[in-house]
């Protein structure tokens, strides 16, 4: 067996009411003037009310221009923000724009280069400033992982930074915080992390540490999702769907990501899809394809899901996980087809062309997929199901 490394957050707050633990970990860190990186629909929703509220008799700065998909141009204004305000800490508040651009700057405040050095695997050359991430939503698991990811608007590609300096110092994930994210937020945020949680099941690179997590975050959100859906304030399906989330980022943080996600970077670096709903979308034809690789997994994902396979053959019990995704995409809405937003079957090809570089996922991928298949996909998800 070989050697196996399992990395997250260095420490992890949990729970209904952690967040008002947040001002003892800003002073065991030493921070005495952190910078907060969220967004101004976060500010609206009073969510960093509550958190300045905490931090009373801390002096604080704030960057708000967060937007979703996160620019480098992003990363560079709070990089200056945080330098003339003279900050010697990050706390990130939002789903993972904030907490990617937080991650980023971090590693890049301290550094004389372009941010465009960093793009890959390892080329941060040290521990930036402190970091506390906060996520508002359940999904994207960025509070755990050592990966951010950027949109190079001019390329109109997604890329990565990798490094384990990106890891949060703290991760604080309080149900509360999610409280106010609207039902098309939950839904696709919520997918994204069933997707995280089922391609690290089906990784190439899954451990036994990786496995229990993902396997047990599937469970937990095909219970929960649909009921934080239908009922924003169901407290008790907050907290299901935050820790799942945590537990399916700290599961894909070691076991990696594959197809889906390599699919998905086109549709964000070209045409703006949210992260979620891409990942989303995109879920149950990317299993389709990989079903020849990876079946007996497969009917694992199923019985996580909640279906009985007991009677099942290999072959039906890797369909019913299949369906029993894409049920559940269909009881949140999320959209069935990449037609739907507008994107073009001539877009295909190029989509593939973009996908296929992607090799930092695709190598994670159960089946290895030649450009040829990669579009076949794309073909399937354009018309949906």
């Amino acid at each position: 067996m070989s050697v196996q490394t399992f990395k997250s957050a260095y420490k992890i707050l949990t729970g209904a009411g952690a967040i008002f633990q947040l001002r003892e970990e800003v002073q065991r860190l030493g921070m005495s003037n952190p910078l907060i990186v969220s967004d101004k629909i976060i500010d609206q929703a009073g969510l960093l009310t509550e958190v300045t509220n905490v931090l009373k008799g801390i002096s604080y700065g704030q960057f708000l221009d967060v937007q979703p998909e996160p620019a480098f141009t992003v990363v560079e204004d709070c990089k200056k923000t945080f330098v003339d305000g003279q900050h010697d800490g990050f706390i990130a508040i939002g789903g993972g724009s904030a907490i990617d651009t937080a991650k980023a700057a971090s590693a890049y405040a301290t550094y004389d280069g372009d941010l465009d050095d960093f793009i890959g695997t390892n080329l941060v050359p040290r521990k930036g400033a402190p970091l506390i991430a906060i996520p508002t939503t359940a999904g994207t698991g960025s509070e755990v992982t050592n990966i951010a990811i950027l949109s190079d608007k001019q390329a109109q590609l997604k890329k990565g930074i990798a490094s384990d300096f990106l890891l949060p110092d703290v991760a604080i994930v309080s149900p509360e915080m999610t409280r106010t994210a609207p039902p098309s937020v939950t839904a696709a945020s919520g997918i994204d992390a069933l997707v995280h949680a089922i391609e690290a099941y089906l990784s190439v690179h899954a451990s036994p540490i990786t496995d229990s997590l993902a396997l047990r975050a599937m469970k937990m959100i095909a219970q929960s999702l649909p009921k934080a859906y239908a009922n924003p304030d169901n407290l008790e399906a907050r907290e299901e769907m935050a820790t799942a989330s945590l537990m399916a980022g700290m599961a894909f943080g070691n076991a990696g990501v594959g197809a889906v996600h390599a699919l998905a970077y086109p549709l964000g670096g070209r045409f703006n899809m949210a992260h979620g709903v891409s990942n989303a979308l995109l879920l149950p034809f990317v299993m389709e394809a990989n079903k020849i690789a990876c079946i007996d997994r497969l009917g694992e994902v199923a019985i996580a899901l909640g279906e009985r396979t007991t009677e099942m053959s290999a072959n039906d019990a890797a369909d019913s996980a299949i369906s029993a995704m894409t049920r559940l995409c269909r009881q949140v809405n999320i959209p069935s087809s990449l037609k739907s937003f507008g994107i073009e079957r001539d877009d295909l090809s190029f989509m593939a062309d973009d996908a296929i570089q992607i090799d930092r996922l695709l190598k994670n991928n159960p089946r290895k997929l030649t450009r040829d298949e990669i579009y076949s996909i794309y073909e399937d998800a354009f018309e949906g199901r």
